[in-house]
């Protein structure tokens, strides 16, 4: 009798403490919900903004060379050279000190024997100098590069190269659609936090992404930016990515 008084005491006991632990579990389980509805949480996301640009700036560079036997008449016969391509170029608007000569550069051409060996025989001298034009007449300076190989016509060995098409108030424009990129970051934020019923909150971080400067219409892009030089008309891209914090 007293053995199954006992034995049902401690039943009773067990059964005691295995609710207290349900009740327990329960309230730290209701308590961690509170918890998660309560916290803060973060949403990423990528703004950008496009631009239109007309370059400002464009930078021309030419060649010409002269090779003679005797260095002396190369030097002579190069000077000749320079002079007709200043001539040249200021017959063409171009003020002469915005005519950039650079230093002359020689290189010493031997003779090759029959077996295709280098000889200590020297061939000629070949000497030569380029010509860069810094300019904002963007349309003069271009139609210039490409006509200066009309030189060829008075003697001179002249090779145009290609001109660069430069934006030089880019540092500015840069600060201005960086705050539009992260306007439209917002704007994307605020649409998905709406739609998930949440409220958006403040930006809490928000990182720069390389800027592509792409000919006008390209669809060239490169994860280390694009800068083109080649055309007139670009047009500028600014990437940010942005964090901003979200709640109920």
């Amino acid at each position: 009798m007293n053995d199954n008084k006992h034995r049902m005491i401690g039943n009773i006991i067990v059964a005691v403490i295995l609710m207290a632990g349900i009740v327990a579990a329960s309230l730290i389980g209701v308590n961690g919900l509170v918890k998660i509805k309560s916290t803060r949480t973060s949403i990423e996301v990528t703004g950008s903004a496009k631009k239109q640009i007309t370059s400002d700036l464009i930078v021309w560079t030419g060649y010409f060379n002269k090779q003679s036997p005797v260095l002396k008449d190369a030097y002579t016969q190069l000077e000749t050279d320079r002079e007709k391509v200043k001539k040249y170029l200021m017959g063409k608007g171009i003020k002469e000190e915005d005519i950039i000569f650079s230093a002359i550069n020689t290189m010493v051409n031997y003779v090759f024997d029959i077996n295709g060996i280098q000889t200590n025989e020297i061939n000629n001298y070949d000497l030569s100098e380029t010509i860069t034009i810094r300019s904002s007449e963007i349309d003069k300076v271009t139609e210039i590069s490409r006509s200066a190989t009309e030189l060829l016509n008075d003697g001179v060995q002249f090779q145009s190269y290609n001109p660069q098409y430069l934006y030089t108030k880019l540092a500015d424009l840069k600060v201005t659609m960086l705050a539009e990129a992260t306007k439209d970051a917002r704007k994307r934020a605020q649409m998905i936090a709406e739609n998930a019923g949440s409220k958006l909150g403040g930006l809490t971080k928000a990182d720069m992404g390389v800027m592509q400067i792409t000919p006008l219409y390209s669809n060239d892009v490169e994860d280390y930016g694009v800068n083109d030089t080649s055309s007139m008309e670009k047009e500028i891209t600014a990437v940010v990515h942005c964090t901003f914090e979200i709640g109920e």
